[in-house]
């Protein structure tokens, strides 16, 4: 999958229509159909350019244009509602993950961006876990971390949401 800038979007559609193992994805997306949000992308825009894959939550719209959970729920459904694949993407802070908050922080994205999402779309949700402390610090997870953080993600989804 390759998930270019909505700008490089059709261009990359184009010269991967030889290709079916290769899919293109979005950076991000608004929520409603159709109405007036300047400069926003919509679920349907993005499916009228082939589009099949969306990043949704990722700790840089979190941090930096503050999108909730809630936000992002909203995300995720919209994207299930035009037949895109919504790739959730949750992870903790250096601050968390030194106060010993990695499963609290990753339970409550999981539970809030994932509300009222339907057992068949969640099946069709990929996560992302992405260690924010990661994120151009030059530090990174080792493989020991990853598997935690995805082994206590599969646990929640299981039994919670």
């Amino acid at each position: 999958m390759i998930v270019p800038p909505f700008t490089a979007i059709p261009k990359v559609s184009e010269l991967l229509t030889q290709t079916q193992n290769v899919k293109v994805g979005a950076q991000n997306m608004h929520w409603e159909r159709k109405g007036a949000f300047t400069g926003e992308v919509s679920p349907a825009m993005l499916r009228e350019l082939f589009v099949r894959y969306v990043v949704l939550g990722h700790s840089e719209r979190r941090a930096m244009f503050g999108e909730t959970d809630e936000i992002v729920n909203r995300k995720v459904r919209a994207a299930h509602e035009e037949m895109l694949r919504p790739i959730l993407c949750i992870g903790e802070t250096l601050a968390q993950r030194e106060k010993g908050e990695v499963e609290k922080v990753l339970e409550a994205q999981l539970r809030g961006s994932l509300a009222n999402v339907e057992p068949k779309e969640l099946h069709e949700t990929v996560i992302a876990y992405e260690p924010v402390w990661a994120i151009g610090t030059g530090k990174t997870a080792t493989s020991a971390q990853a598997q935690e953080a995805h082994a206590f993600i599969r646990k929640t989804l299981v039994r919670n949401v």
